[in-house]
């Protein structure tokens, strides 16, 4: 009989729901119906500035404020999926390891945090490098005229990346997330901060290039933002993502050449 009591226990413990693992699937689901919402009402209701285009010069304060906060419900919904191992067994092991005080909900929250600190870096760092593109063109009306060769090359860089060395190496980082975090998990709130920008480093390393396609897709194009989540999940988390991550790059630098060759085909995807 108490071996009976004994299996029951450990089956329960097992299958019970992880609590922190359902407050990210909640956030991310939340994500995606704020992105659905969106999209149905063509940005009249919601966030919706553009952060990467030739209108993000016009960006400033109170619209750059909401165009930031477009990008992390955007980040929620398309990275977060691929992390979710990561974050199951950091959850896990913090549960195990808490210190007095301490709430294992405190630390992945914290964990989440740093991760879109980095993302949100980087958008920064994006914004700043477009206006500085829409800065440099602007006067010349050929840039009016050619869209197509700023989301040419943006497909080309992005195609480009996916065969370097450090695609590759931050890869690897992602898809073994026991070996991550034997690497760089420490007890306690700042080191639950430390590991959410290192994970987040590594992630952008990944995925930066392909986010940028999204921009070439259409924001608010749910098709491509849905496609472009799972190519960035199975990269991170499948074990024969590495055959997929050149068929990517392959069909990313075809894409570029024809856009740049045929102007027409941007403004049919964008309709």
């Amino acid at each position: 009989m108490d071996g009976v009591t004994e299996r029951v226990g450990n089956f329960w413990r097992l299958s019970r729901p992880n609590k922190g693992l359902v407050l990210v699937w909640v956030t991310i689901l939340a994500a995606w119906g704020l992105l659905v919402l969106e999209a149905a009402s063509r940005g009249n209701y919601l966030f919706h500035p553009q952060l990467f285009t030739r209108d993000s010069s016009q960006l400033g304060g109170l619209k750059l404020f909401f165009a930031l906060i477009d990008w992390q419900v955007m980040i929620v919904a398309m990275m977060l999926p691929s992390s979710l191992p990561l974050m199951r067994l950091f959850f896990q092991i913090s549960r195990h390891q808490l210190r007095e005080g301490e709430q294992p909900l405190f630390l992945l929250l914290a964990f989440l945090l740093a991760y879109l600190t980095i993302w949100t870096g980087f958008a920064l760092l994006a914004f700043l490098g477009a206006s500085g593109v829409h800065y440099l063109f602007a006067p010349f009306s050929w840039w009016e005229e050619h869209p197509n060769w700023f989301a040419g090359c943006v497909l080309l860089l992005a195609g480009t990346f996916q065969f370097s060395p450090l695609k590759e190496q931050c890869l690897r980082a992602c898809r073994h997330p026991v070996s991550f975090l034997h690497h760089h998990y420490q007890r306690g709130l700042k080191a639950a901060w430390n590991l959410g920008l290192h994970h987040g480093l590594y992630c952008l390393g990944c995925c930066w290039a392909l986010m940028l396609v999204m921009f070439v897709a259409g924001v608010g194009h749910l098709a491509g933002m849905l496609m472009l989540t799972g190519v960035m999940a199975i990269e991170k988390t499948s074990p024969w993502s590495r055959s997929l991550v050149p068929v990517i790059g392959t069909g990313l630098i075809v894409w570029g050449v024809v856009i740049l060759l045929y102007p027409g085909l941007l403004l049919e995807m964008h309709h």
